[in-house]
């Protein structure tokens, strides 16, 4: 197959992968893109910047090289978030597809700042570990290059917390969204699925603990009910 072949064949991987964010309810309006890899032939493969996912098509692709230069002439603005997936690309040689969305769990929990832990099999099934949250961006870091720094930041946060990012392939930016991957841009869409309904689960979780509180000690269990029922009972009257 040309490279010619192999890019048409990446347009329409990706141009599918985005087209299942709105199905699997990921994103409002624009807010999201998923883009792929090849790096035998030197080309990333992404979301144009704010098209409408209803009219996208597999010709609306931008194809950039590794480092994020648009290739083609005729071609449309690459998604913003580009800069990011170049790092990530670069950082994590095993991932060939990601996915980053606003979706509406996952924002939650980036908003606060915080690691989405293990509380079920659900979880465990496709993460090991919790998915953490990265810090903050400093104010340099989103003036200087925002979305770039976005990219290291992830990064950081896998180095520093010592994070497989394959055994964990997804993260929240804080107070951003979501960025999940895997070895196809299909992939990386169906983590980011996995990541929205995992935070939803996690969230009832806290919830439900709350609300209901620890089940009643047995003595008390023993002496409310018995007090009532059997030979010993004592409440009322005779």
């Amino acid at each position: 197959m040309s490279k010619e072949e192999m890019i048409r064949e990446m347009k329409k991987r990706v141009c599918a992968a985005n087209l299942k964010l709105p199905e699997y309810g990921l994103v409002t309006l624009t807010w999201g893109n998923v883009a792929e890899v090849n790096r035998e032939i030197g080309v990333i493969v992404i979301k144009p910047s704010g098209v409408p996912y209803e009219t996208m098509t597999p010709e609306d692709m931008v194809v950039t090289d590794l480092e994020g230069n648009v290739l083609e002439k005729e071609s449309l603005r690459p998604s913003s978030d580009l800069p990011t997936d170049v790092v990530l690309f670069r950082e994590f040689p095993e991932i060939i597809g990601i996915t980053h969305t606003h979706s509406v769990q996952g924002v939650a929990w980036a908003q606060a700042g915080r690691d989405v832990p293990v509380y079920g099999t659900t979880h465990a099934d496709n993460f090991y570990g919790c998915i953490p949250c990265t810090r903050d961006l400093t104010q340099e870091e989103v003036e200087e290059a925002y979305e770039e720094n976005t990219g290291k930041v992830i990064v950081e946060t896998f180095r520093d917390r010592k994070i497989d990012p394959i055994a964990v392939p997804g993260v929240l930016v804080r107070n951003h969204g979501t960025f999940s991957w895997g070895n196809s841009a299909m992939k990386s869409v169906e983590v980011g699925k996995v990541i929205e309904t995992v935070c939803e689960m996690a969230e009832r979780t806290e919830n439900l603990r709350r609300q209901a509180g620890e089940p009643i000690p047995q003595h008390y269990l023993d002496k409310h009910y018995y007090r009532k029922h059997g030979k010993n009972a004592y409440y009322g009257q005779k």
